[in-house]
């Protein structure tokens, strides 16, 4: 099985209930939103909730998509930056737990975190303070680090980071990897857009994209802009929601469906969905099976609040995994 590396921002997602609606009024945050924040705020909501229990789990996007190669039984790392703080300690510590082995770096500032806010309703609304994670540079990046690894895998979040994407892709292509982005968001692709094409047409082997990301970096609908995508790089990936998600490499294009689920949280959906994926491009697998384990995990995520699920939950989606390969074959 070939061995997967994330780089991404370190964070820790920080769950905590809020009574009612009135703390977000009191703390000017639209429900449903995402804010980032500054040290201040984040430092405002952790003393109005001192007294409440908080769930912790280490997040951000490529961490997410790490830990789900990780419970699929895959071999994985993950590079990222956080602070010489509990925190810092807790994703350390929660990463290795799930599986994965840690190339992190250290900033004298404090880790990263999203505070999660959950109403009575379920509905979220969240807090970043990048902090550490954001620290992350080029000069902390060093060929070792790539060493045993056969897929590179980079969240679309840090393409902002221009040097420190040109410096990693470049790394990652001299030891010989595959190179996967995940496109993350619409507007960092609206924003960076003349650096994305480059580097993907370059440097990417793997692109994985929504139907908003799609249409941002190629202004086509997602048939076309699957089309677009695939001639610039080996493999695309275009997700359209309850539709399903659309795969090329080559000649070859296959549909694949969405897991039915009882959606109550897409968060991590995108993540896990590239998990799945990667999972079976690593184990060797073709491209409808690496698509159909990459819509199981990403319908079973969606049904928990957060990107975290439990032993149990993967207990059963590693058994659906080999039932998938096992029809396949």
């Amino acid at each position: 099985m070939k061995k997967i590396l994330g780089m991404g921002n370190a964070l820790t997602d920080i769950l905590l209930p809020a009574a009612d609606d009135r703390l977000l009024a009191q703390l000017n945050l639209p429900k449903g939103s995402m804010q980032l924040v500054d040290i201040g705020k984040s430092k405002e909501i952790t003393t109005l909730l001192s007294g409440v229990q908080p769930v912790m789990a280490a997040g951000g996007s490529a961490s997410n998509t790490i830990n789900g190669v990780t419970r699929l039984g895959g071999k994985a790392g993950f590079i990222g930056k956080i602070g010489k703080d509990a925190i810092g300690d807790f994703f350390k510590t929660d990463m290795i737990r799930n599986g994965a082995i840690t190339h992190l770096q250290y900033s004298d500032i404090p880790s990263g975190n999203c505070t999660v806010l959950v109403t009575p309703d379920g509905e979220r609304t969240m807090c970043t303070y990048l902090g550490a994670a954001c620290e992350l540079e080029p000069t902390d990046l060093v060929s070792e680090m790539f060493q045993g690894y056969d897929i590179f895998h980079i969240e679309g979040y840090l393409v902002q980071n221009h040097e420190l994407i040109r410096t990693a892709v470049k790394l990652a292509k001299e030891s010989g990897l595959l190179v996967s982005v995940d496109l993350a968001s619409y507007n960092v692709v609206e924003a960076n857009l003349d650096f994305l094409k480059e580097i993907i047409a370059e440097y990417v082997d793997v692109v994985f994209a929504n139907e908003d990301e799609a249409k941002a970096f190629t202004g086509k609908q997602p048939v076309q802009a699957l089309e677009h995508i695939a001639n610039h790089c080996d493999i695309a990936v275009v997700k359209i929601g309850k539709d399903g998600s659309y795969v090329k490499s080559g000649k070859e294009e296959v549909t694949v469906d969405v897991r039915v689920s009882d959606c109550i949280d897409t968060t991590g959906a995108g993540d896990l969905y590239a998990a799945g994926f990667l999972y079976g491009l690593a184990c060797g697998y073709s491209l409808e099976v690496c698509g159909k384990i990459g819509a199981l995990v990403a319908g079973n995520v969606v049904e928990v609040i957060g990107a975290k699920m439990t032993d149990k939950v993967w207990d059963k989606i590693r058994s659906e995994v080999n039932e998938i390969v096992a029809s396949a074959n």
